[in-house]
């Protein structure tokens, strides 16, 4: 069965922007807003030189990497042609405005 953390509120995370979740471990985890209010959650790391992806800059269900450029996809962590590379994403749900975290032993 699936656990889940609430991180935060989905009115704390500014329309096309993101927050940081700081884990004891690294890297820490993105969440991301888009315009429509969807969120999306990736490992805070660039496939390509480990750039804090929560610095880019968000568009539609993309994030763009702030130190080469890289855009990341939300939805899969996969870079976009012609770059090749993949941030590992987490589960995310929203409810009641609520933004949780998937925290079972399978969770990264």
């Amino acid at each position: 069965m699936t656990q889940w953390k609430k991180i935060c509120t989905l009115d704390e995370i500014p329309r096309l922007g993101a927050r940081v979740v700081a884990r004891e471990t690294s890297p820490n985890i993105a969440l991301f807003r888009t315009a429509e209010d969807q969120v999306f959650a990736l490992l805070d790391q660039c496939p390509h030189k480990q750039g804090p992806l929560s610095q880019g800059l968000v568009t539609n269900t993309h994030v763009t990497c702030p130190l080469h450029g890289w855009k990341i996809g939300l939805v899969n962590g996969q870079a976009q042609e012609p770059d090749v590379g993949c941030t590992a994403t987490i589960p995310v749900h929203l409810e009641d405005g609520w933004i949780s975290l998937e925290s079972g032993p399978e969770s990264h």
